[in-house]
């Protein structure tokens, strides 16, 4: 582990989008936490729309037998059911086996799954006061329901038999797999916590799971209640004509925004290109500062006090558990191991890429004050808000591109078509639209995946537009995992959320560049899901170190700007064109364009999620000065700020990524090492290699351990070479 940190430790950065991982979670059978109800479940014997698994084509959710009032009584029988079902495991006199113990674990919750996945899913993209509602007030319900099974003396007594057994039972390597991995989360769990440490560890996780709840309602609520309302034809100077019309179509559906106005909104596909193009830098620097202090604002929308809670229960339950912090407690877990490691990482990015960052800042600069001369104006220093419109300006002056240019050749359903295609390269996997499949909104399209020869694969939905009742970013979850009952494999119903660039007007929806790499990044968690190949559902698919998941997804953005890809799905909307070789020429010059930029807004980033989780005191913590500190400690430049300030950084505070940020640098190395794999071959589709990643990593799932799945697939451990070249930080 040591020579591969080693490595790591010189790499570059980032992706687009993330894993909801907090759904389907194989140990309990839970769900997400954010979709629990509350009452009394005891007794509780209403039919539901959950009960049994739905009779749709290919198992899809019913949606339209389930209401918001479905769900509490769902959970209630849901819950009664798994308890039985532990209750059964417990009260067995035979001694414990794999089979009794093991399995009849892994088989319990199914019901509890399917309520749980829905209203996940339900919660992040249609949310409403209602639903809200029911995930603030029964947030805690399954948070006991969870610790109630990992907490149960009678249970991990027989699982701990079985353990202590492990190497006289000649299992198979996935059981022996799921037995480690079982034992291991019950143990990190509390599961050898004296009785009353037990009961303090159940009060505190209720505590966290509603103000992890509460932190993310909050990002929500403010991100949609800011709205820049401009009537002033004049202020618009700059902006493309499609971002014109958009916020134009906005304001149209806002109650409160006059007639002939244009409403901006802090969701970025409207904030990334006001920021880009505005020629308005006082209307810049609002739009970013909106964004800047999401959760900020010193009303009944702040976050500081409720992150500040977080952070020390985190700590007060890690030390419970014999951890020095929570970073120490969740790094245990990953590739990592240890906060040490991370930081090591990132330091030794951390230099080249601020130096880069202070070198681009010098020559935006030089552009404003040749502009504020040449316009007979005083010049200014260059700020926050200003870095994204200079940048798109040197650009064009360096590379004669701009964002707007390419736009028309990503137009969404090409870009979706070209994912599709290249999976078929690579898989053989083929794509039939489902026209008439259950979905939750109408906007989402149902595919059916499938081998060459006919073979069911998976069943994948995808929700690619913003709305006011869906949270921000990207991500990939599921409504049912793969797994197998005897020998039939149960095909996996994956998603893709995306929050992209909505058509206006009569044109299509046009993607950015970033979009475009966003779509292929969520899709390669997609294909995680749908290619898994494994016996038991809790090591199936994208259960694996949280510091490996982004490997499938970040190699698939690879392929997403290669110029034999693009000659396969990039075609002007309105003409059909293929984009032009000359555009592929431009845009292949600008990959190391701004990664200063990119690469210390990230970093920083990561440096604030382990600093907040490396905290061995929490006395007298403020939320502001911690972060201060932090960005004080880098050198952070005031031309950039953090890419997510701590009030409105979901991944840590209400999402499964605390002290684990820095997952997708660690797994930048893999995916750059992985890709130049298949560019040894001389062909980036060569079957060979593609059947190699799809046998040895994405059919895997988290049935072998993460680095030695790796060396599978590659005969070594991952080296820099790839990534260092890709992100033109060496030297």
């Amino acid at each position: 582990m040591g020579k591969v940190l080693k490595m790591m430790a010189l790499s570059g950065l980032i992706a687009f989008g993330c894993l909801w991982a907090a759904c389907d979670d194989g140990g309990s059978g839970s769900g997400d936490v954010s979709g629990e109800v509350s009452g009394d479940t005891s007794g509780s014997t209403s039919s539901t729309a959950f009960d049994q698994p739905w009779s749709t084509p290919y198992g899809l959710p019913d949606f339209s037998a389930v209401t918001v009032e479905s769900f509490s009584p769902a959970y209630a029988t849901a819950i009664q059911q798994q308890q039985q079902e532990i209750d059964l495991i417990t009260a067995n006199n035979e001694p414990a086996t794999f089979p009794n113990t093991l399995e009849a674990l892994e088989n319990s919750g199914a019901m509890l799954r399917r309520v749980g996945n829905v209203f996940g899913a339900l919660n992040g993209t249609m949310t409403n006061p209602e639903m809200q509602a029911v995930a603030k007030e029964m947030a805690p319900v399954l948070s006991a329901h969870r610790d109630g099974i990992r907490l149960n003396e009678a249970l991990f007594s027989r699982i701990d038999a079985v353990y202590q057994q492990r190497n006289e039972l000649d299992l198979n390597p996935v059981p022996l797999r799921l037995l480690t991995e079982t034992h291991k989360r019950f143990v990190r769990s509390g599961a050898l916590l004296a009785g009353t440490e037990k009961e303090k560890l159940k009060e505190l996780n209720k505590e966290l799971a509603l103000l992890t709840l509460q932190f993310g309602q909050n990002v929500l609520d403010e991100t949609n209640r800011f709205a820049m309302i401009l009537t002033n034809p004049a202020d618009l100077a700059g902006l493309p004509d499609g971002v014109i019309t958009a916020a134009a179509e906005k304001a149209d559906r806002m109650d409160k925004a006059p007639a002939n106005s244009w409403a901006f909104t802090l969701h970025k596909p409207s904030l990334i290109p006001f920021l880009q193009y505005s020629e308005n830098r006082p209307l810049r620097e609002r739009m970013f500062k909106g964004y800047a202090w999401v959760g900020n604002n010193g009303d009944g929308l702040d976050n500081k006090r409720i992150l500040e809670k977080i952070a020390g229960l985190r700590l007060e339950k890690a030390k419970m558990l014999g951890f020095e912090t929570h970073a120490h407690y969740m790094l245990d877990d990953n590739m990592a191991k240890h906060p040490d490691q991370v930081y090591s990482l990132l330091n030794k990015v951390w230099t080249p890429a601020i130096k880069r960052a202070g070198e681009e800042v010098v020559l935006m600069q030089k552009m404003i004050d040749a502009d504020m001369a040449a316009a007979g104006k005083k010049s200014f220093k260059l700020a926050a808000w200003d870095w994204w419109f200079y940048a798109e300006k040197v650009k064009k002056q360096q590379y004669d591109l701009d964002e707007e240019m390419l736009r028309p050749y990503f137009q969404m359903e090409n870009v979706r078509s070209g994912m599709f295609e290249v999976a078929h390269r690579l898989y053989g996997l083929n794509f039939k639209e489902l026209p008439d499949a259950p979905r939750y909104i109408d906007e989402v399209s149902v595919w059916l995946v499938t081998e060459d020869d006919g073979t069911e694969v998976a069943v994948l939905s995808l929700d690619y537009f913003p709305r006011e009742s869906k949270r921000g970013g990207a991500w990939m979850s599921s409504f049912r995992r793969q797994r197998y009952e005897g020998n039939q494999r149960i095909t996996p119903l994956i998603f893709n959320v995306g929050n992209f660039t909505q058509p206006v007007g009569d044109a299509p929806a046009l993607l950015s560049v970033d979009e475009v790499g966003t779509a292929w990044h969520e899709f390669g968690h997609a294909l995680h899901g749908m290619l898994s190949n494994v016996q038991y559902r809790s090591l199936g698919g994208t259960s694996v170190a949280q510091d490996f998941v982004e490997l499938p997804s970040q190699v698939m953005e690879n392929w997403a700007f290669e110029p034999e890809v693009l000659a396969l799905y990039a075609r002007h909307y309105q003409t059909g064109e293929l984009i032009p070789a000359e555009l592929v020429a431009k845009l292949e010059k600008t990959k190391t364009f701004n990664q200063g930029f990119t690469s210390t807004e990230y970093l920083a980033a990561c440096f604030l999620d382990m600093d907040w989780h490396t905290l061995t005191n929490m006395a007298d913590v403020e939320a502001t000065a911690i972060e201060d500190q932090s960005m004080a400690n880098l050198g952070l430049i005031d031309e950039i700020i953090s890419r997510y300030r701590s009030p409105y950084f979901r991944h840590i505070f209400a999402g499964g990524y605390s002290a684990g940020y820095y997952s997708y640098i660690w797994a930048e190395v893999l995916d750059a090492d992985a890709f130049q794999a298949f560019k040894e071959t001389g062909d980036i589709f060569d079957a060979a290699t593609a059947q190699a990643f799809r046998e040895n990593i994405l059919e895997q799932g988290g049935s072998v351990d993460a680095m030695q799945l790796y060396r599978n697939f590659r005969g070594k451990e991952p080296g820099p070479e790839a990534l260092l070249k890709r992100r033109g930080l060496a030297g």
